[in-house]
């Protein structure tokens, strides 16, 4: 038998999950003090839903189930691996809202204020802060078409992060009906868009030459390339050059206004950015994406965006819905390299005995110290000395013993 976790996932040592349930806490506080009410999902989806939830990439990280006893020898001996699965892990939380609202839309509010925290799994390449089974925490809006619900997802999400000791960091947002827009009017064919978003939003990574060589690969006409790139080129972008060549540049009212306001409930705590190379690998994106940064450090620790089409996969009928998740997985990364403590939390305390003292005294002692330690009742050793280290090791930072009479003995600095 092994004793390692499979690659890509983890076991957690119990001073890192506290510090993963403080955080995860204090996001959850902030969700539901602005009105977000929590659900929660299967991790199973049926294939079907999955491979037509344009996922982008992620399609091709999902991990399948195959079909069980006489479904899966049928499967097996079609000879068609498509046959195989009729279902599988989810890779995110956004599909599976989405058929959850679908199915509980009557009795649901409208519009629905969702949180969810939760696992989701990915067959990709494991590496540093990236696993392939990993905790998203998301809000999401269904029912408002309004920008207004960009807005109250930027000012919920930026407060969570706040709450757990993130400052200095940039919301990043961009249209992708603007930029589509502007592409098109350069001369891509409406068909290629995906694509040349894909590339573009490498721009921060390979830089405008690295960008037209991949473009040039894909084989994209060579004058709508050399537009792009003298765009890109001229420095600074802004909202108004970049609306002025779409075929309508009201589409970009709604940006306008959710940077502008956004900014105001900022109050300079943190930047709005209008980031026009921004687009998200997920193709369910219909208008509207962001993410969150921070200078000292590489890659967003925030994402999301509208994807107005999604539920209508379920209903047949389109229904608004915009979202916004934190990167659990890369904050809880960040703060534990940071050395990060939780605020005002109890000491630990080791309460030790041994077998001269009735466990009922033992156990009424010690909830009279967890008024102000969080205390573990623990056998005393026949080598105090090491016990005491060991303890030490695992987090605790006050020792105590009952002596016969019900007092206590202090080891260390009480």
């Amino acid at each position: 038998m092994k004793i390692n976790p499979l690659k890509g996932m983890r076991d957690i040592l119990p001073e890192e999950q506290r510090i993963r349930d403080y955080i995860e806490g204090k996001i959850l506080e902030t969700y539901r003090t602005a009105g977000f009410e929590r659900i929660s999902t299967p991790v199973l989806e049926d294939i079907e839903n999955l491979n037509k939830s344009d996922g982008g990439d992620n399609l091709n990280l999902i991990f399948k189930v195959l079909k069980r006893g006489d479904k899966l020898d049928k499967a097996l001996s079609s000879g068609n691996p498509e046959e195989l699965s009729d279902m599988g892990l989810r890779y995110d939380l956004t599909l599976p809202l989405s058929r959850y609202f679908a199915a509980n839309r009557n009795v649901l509010s409208f519009p629905a204020k969702i949180i969810q925290i939760d696992r989701a799994f990915r067959a990709e390449r494991p590496q540093k802060g990236r696993f392939r089974e990993f905790v998203q925490c998301d809000i999401d809006i269904l029912g408002d078409a309004s920008p207004n619900a960009e807005v109250e997802l930027i000012d919920s999400t930026t407060k969570a992060l706040i709450s757990i000791g993130f400052d200095d960091f940039i919301v990043h947002i961009n249209d992708r009906r603007i930029l589509r827009g502007m592409l098109e009017n350069m001369g891509f064919a409406k068909d290629s868009l995906d694509s040349v978003c894909i590339s573009f939003d490498k721009m921060d990574k390979i830089g405008v030459d690295g960008v037209v060589a991949e473009l040039t690969e894909k084989g994209l006409p060579a004058s709508a390339i050399a537009s792009l790139k003298d765009f890109i080129s001229a420095g600074a972008i802004e909202l108004d050059d970049v609306a002025s060549r779409c075929g309508d540049p009201s589409i970009a009212d709604d940006l306008k206004y959710v940077i502008k306001t956004a900014g105001e409930i900022s109050a300079g705590k943190y930047k709005i950015e209008y980031t026009p190379s921004l687009v998200r690998g997920q193709g369910y994106y219909t208008g509207m994406v962001f993410e969150i940064t921070c200078p000292q450090f590489s890659g967003a620790v925030a994402g999301g965006g509208r994807y107005d089409n999604m539920v209508g996969k379920f209903l047949g009928q389109q229904v608004p819905a915009v979202g916004f998740s934190i990167g659990f997985e890369r904050i809880c990364g960040i703060l534990m390299e940071q050395g990060y403590k939780i605020p005002d939390a109890k000491e630990r305390l080791a309460l030790l005995y041994d077998d001269s003292l009735s466990f009922t005294s033992v156990l009424s002692k010690a909830d009279q110290l967890r008024k102000d330690y969080c205390v573990s009742v623990i056998k005393k050793g026949k080598k105090i000395g090491p016990q005491l280290n060991m303890l030490e090791a695992a987090g605790f930072s006050k020792f105590a013993a009952i002596n016969e009479d019900g007092s206590l003995k202090y080891f260390g600095d009480k």
